[in-house]
């Protein structure tokens, strides 16, 4: 019934199939218009993630503000009336910014120590090295030694300053994200009602809107502050950093990436096709397939508003290889016919090919689809996003080969068409008589893949290093990695210490009535030496760990007060007088983010060094965890830490579980797939078992160069396998057909390596350089992604052309010849 029904529709008539055809191009090329890219750090955490939660809570308590960093290493001394003077012009420039809140320099750091006034007149009136009457080398010495700004504004060695331009709060998008996490704690919880679902859609529609348009003021932000550094790059050496800049340098990669990728594959496959076929019609009816598929996906994704990440910038590149894979075997199969049968109507040829790789391509999909649907267990919406986008890619680019090529086909053709006669592969034809005659080298060699590979794995580590995602050109690897050098480490980590309620309700019950101010009386009041000394326990403990960058807490403070005050202890009573006292510019800026009286807690941040090679993030978090509870004696309970590195660190973890642990499902559903399409249990075994140890090989690779997973390179054995197994797929089902009619093993050995296996070696060659073009990206583990991926698809090709029909010949799966 379908295959009429595919005879009278599509064979028939090609005309009005190529009409329906480009009527959806042209629709679903409508909606391409809202196609969206997406580099924000959101994209890259778990939504449901109770620490993310927790971070925000933070970031309420102490204030949590964007802001670009700049490196500034000038030429000649810090304090050089010169360069002074260019710091100041800098500064005024940066603080004419229209989008800048505040610029602090090391030209606006209070200098507490440099006159013999009394300390309160000190802090009242404290003097800047900008001040005319400030002694300046005092007052250099006092910051370079001051454990609040030594590597935080000024590196030890005292030539690199950091400036921190601190950006606008955005209410309104600060008012939409507070809605959107309103939503998600009720999602999470299953509160949302159905009007509240509406709701939310509609929210998401405005959300995502106003975002869009502030990751565009952002880029302009970037642009703008960049001029600045441009036009004072003769005064100093100047490096930018900071979120929103790595944020808008990332959107900008994944633009270049899904441009060059696609341009790369596309040139690449022109290429292709033109040494396979030396035809014009060859190469024209595959990219005209190839062009049709993309163009409905990406209007598919511009309807469906699904957003294209770093993770998923390669699914252009990815829907092209795979669409061109597809567009060969059918093609070849097409030619073999044609060849064969010179006699056989074009109609009748196409419908026959349809029939004879309509199973074997369907399966093809389906078991790349497996493996890609093993995206969805991550728990990160931009790799489930990935998952689902590759599925309906792949469905797409399906029903366009069966679709547009016949037609195409039927249009362009003629009935008198010649075929030339094609020469036979040298590669193929030298590995059929490998997998004939060289039995143990096969085997020693399958051996020895397994022995690699069992190793390689158990070396296996999850990282996350983000300094090390980018080439050491870019200009966010040279602002880390400075940052990470001179002023102090990049990714930042917060201890919260929660003092025990029973402390502050003692201290309340003191006699302290006859102060004015209530709020004041309970700010001194809350103020002890037990709190202090907790504080200064964790400082000191966290500031010796060799991870650990800068670290900064009311303990820093106290330690500027008690070196003021002729190095004799602060009590807690004084401790409080002295912080009524503060200036309230000096108390927003270096007191208030790190305590929380209201709370009654204390956050020690502390920044880790992200380039140290021997950084283990994921054994550092449990290190602090266990020191602090075991070592300094806090309960459990008295202490959480957050952060970026954890919620990264999370990330990874939660990718690992899901990818490595699911990797077995992916391997079952791919074997059930065969014994469905086989029915023959030995034969479907036989089938996967070389992609299987292609996937393991590439991982053992990837262990044994020491090289972390992350979140891409952790995905490769799983894709790797379902799209290794299409060659296992075409070659059995061949061999089958060929057997049927041999009843000889060797010979249909020889005839599959001569027919099915040149379009293996073609699509595989095609599949290996299309992901050798994701060395191009600026994102490192997109190129570990396309290089292990290419070599993994290598490996594969060999081992299904080598390997599985030393298989087929020993065992015999199709009953003896």
């Amino acid at each position: 019934m379908f295959e009429k029904i595919y005879n009278n529709l599509i064979i028939k008539k090609p005309k009005f199939t190529l009409l329906i055809l480009i009527v959806l191009l042209l629709s679903f090329g409508y909606f391409a218009k809202n196609f969206q890219l997406d580099a924000s750090s959101d994209t890259l955490l778990l939504e449901n993630d109770p620490d993310l939660k927790y971070l925000r809570e933070v970031n309420t308590k102490y204030g949590s503000k964007d802001f670009l960093v700049l490196t500034y290493t000038p030429k000649n001394d810090l304090l050089d009336p010169d360069t002074i003077k260019n710091l100041t012009n800098l500064k005024n420039d940066l603080i004419n910014l229209s989008w800048a809140n505040n610029v602090i320099t090391i030209l606006d750091v209070p200098l507490l120590k440099n006159n013999d006034d009394p300390l309160t007149e000190r802090i009242k009136n404290f003097k800047t090295l900008s001040s005319k009457d400030a002694d300046k080398k005092r007052g250099f010495d006092e910051i370079i030694n001051s454990p609040i700004y030594k590597e935080f504004v000024i590196s030890k060695d005292g030539k690199t300053t950091g400036i921190l331009v601190y950006i606008k709060i955005d209410k309104k998008l600060s008012e939409l994200i507070k809605t959107k996490n309103s939503y998600l704690d009720k999602i999470d919880k299953q509160l949302l009602s159905s009007k509240e679902k509406k709701e939310y859609k509609k929210f998401l529609e405005i959300y995502d809107s106003y975002k869009k348009s502030y990751n565009k003021k952002n880029h302009q932000n970037i642009i703008e502050i960049r001029k600045i550094i441009k036009k004072h790059k003769d005064t100093a050496k100047i490096h930018l950093g900071g979120i929103p800049m790595i944020a808008d340098d990332m959107m900008t990669y994944v633009k270049n990436d899904i441009v060059v990728f696609g341009a790369g594959v596309f040139l690449f496959i022109v290429c292709t096709l033109w040494f396979v076929f030396r035809s014009l019609t060859w190469v024209f009816i595959p990219l005209l397939s190839c062009f049709f598929s993309v163009c409905i996906m990406v209007g598919l994704l511009g309807l469906l508003g699904w957003k294209v990440t770093v993770i998923s910038s390669n699914f252009i590149a990815l829907m092209l290889i795979l669409t061109m894979a597809m567009n060969i075997h059918m093609s070849v199969r097409y030619l073999q016919l044609k060849k064969e049968n010179p006699n056989i109507s074009n109609s009748e040829a196409i419908l026959w090919t349809s029939k004879k790789m309509f199973w074997p391509i369907l399966y093809t999909v389906l078991t790349t689809i497996c493996a890609f649907l093993s995206l969805i267990f991550s728990g990160i919406k931009p790799i489930i996003d990935f998952g689902w986008m590759m599925t309906v890619g792949l469905l797409v680019s399906l029903s366009i080969t069966f679709t547009l090529l016949p037609a195409i086909l039927n249009i362009l053709s003629k009935e008198s068409t010649t075929y030339k006669v094609e020469k036979k592969s040298i590669i193929t034809s030298f590995l059929s008589k490998v997998a004939q005659k060289n039995t143990k080298t096969i085997f020693s060699s399958a051996l020895l893949v397994i022995i690699v590979s069992i190793i390689g794995i158990t070396k296996l580590e999850v990282e996350n290093s983000f300094i090390n995602y980018f080439d050491k050109e870019t200009e966010i690897y040279k602002g880390m990695k400075l940052i990470d050098d001179e002023l102090g480490g990049t990714t930042p980590l917060d201890v919260i210490v929660k003092f025990p309620g029973n402390e502050k309700k003692q201290e309340e019950e003191d006699d302290f009535d006859n102060w004015d101010d209530e709020d004041a009386d309970n700010e001194k009041y809350w103020f002890t030496r037990n709190k202090i000394d907790i504080i200064t326990q964790v400082h000191d403990y966290l500031d010796n760990l060799p991870s650990v960058g800068k670290v900064i807490s009311f303990a820093s403070m106290v330690r500027v007060a008690e070196d003021l005050n002729n190095g004799k202890k602060l009590q807690g009573l004084e401790m409080g007088v002295l912080y009524t006292k503060i200036p309230d510019s000096i108390k927003k800026e270096i007191i208030d983010p790190y305590i929380s009286i209201e709370n009654n807690e204390a956050r020690i941040s502390l920044r880790v060094l992200d380039s140290k090679e021997d950084l283990r993030r994921n054994e550092l978090i449990k290190k602090i965890n266990y020191d602090l509870e075991n070592q300094l004696g806090l309960k459990r309970e008295e202490f959480k830490l957050a952060g970026v590195l954890i919620l990264f660190n999370n990330l990874l973890q939660s990718l690992f579980k899901s990818q490595i642990l699911t990797l077995g499902v992916v391997m079952a559903g791919i074997t059930t797939m065969f014994l469905i399409l086989f029915r023959n249990v030995t034969l479907s075994l036989i089938g996967v078992v070389p992609n299987f140890m292609a996937a393991f090989l590439i991982l053992g690779i990837i262990g044994l160069l020491e090289i972390p997973l992350d979140m891409m390179t952790i995905t490769i054995a799983a894709i790797t396998i379902g799209i290794a197994v299409d060659n296992s797929i075409h070659y059995i089902y061949r061999f089958r057909e060929e057997f049927r009619k041999t009843n000889n093993y060797n010979a249909s050995l020889e005839k599959c390596h001569d027919t099915v296996g040149v379009a293996i070696l073609n699509t595989s060659i095609t599949i290996v350089f299309g992901f050798s073009i994701l060395v191009l990206s600026n994102f490192i583990p997109t190129i570990y992604f396309g290089v292990f991926t290419g070599i993994a698809m290598l490996l594969a090709m060999i081992s299904v052309l080598t390997l599985l029909p030393k298989l087929i010949l020993i065992v015999k799966p199709f009953g003896n010849a």
